[in-house]
């Protein structure tokens, strides 16, 4: 294993970490809320990104966000989900990547996000960066520096 701090997106110890887009569930920004919650459900993911019909990242919804929009003074509003579109509660502030970019940059990025959406050159979605792969790639090298082969 090369050194982390020489690492890039396009290692390939870290390109194999990348969930292509084709395997991530996801959502349409016109997508209704009620679709969204039953994708985020069906998926078992607590937040998943939101990619337009020009493959572009538009924003991270999750199940809090949607539940919070129904959340009324005396019960939850369950009626009020298909009356609202994922672009009205997604989250535009997204934990991006490029795919050219240092190992470190997206170590520095996961610190707030469980997920880094990572783009090519053109700000297409191409897959998605689990902190959980960041996080066990950062376990090996220190086992490996401490006990090298």
């Amino acid at each position: 294993m090369q050194s982390i701090e020489t690492l890039t997106l396009q290692d390939d110890e870290v390109a194999r970490m990348v969930i292509d887009a084709e395997d991530v569930a996801c959502v349409h920004p016109a997508h209704s809320a009620e679709h969204a919650l039953l994708v985020l459900i069906k998926s078992g993911y607590s937040a998943i990104p939101v990619v337009g019909s020009d493959g572009v990242v538009a924003g991270v919804i999750s199940k809090t966000m949607i539940l919070d929009r129904i959340l009324g003074l005396e019960r939850i509003e369950f009626d009020s989900l298909s009356n609202f579109l994922v672009q009205d509660v997604m989250n535009v502030d997204v934990p991006r990547i490029r795919q050219n970019q240092t190992f470190i940059r997206a170590l520095q990025v996961s610190i707030d996000a469980p997920f880094l959406c990572v783009e090519d050159d053109d700000g297409q979605f191409i897959g998605l960066l689990a902190r959980r792969g960041i996080l066990a790639l950062v376990h090996n090298a220190i086992r490996q520096t401490k006990h090298p082969s």
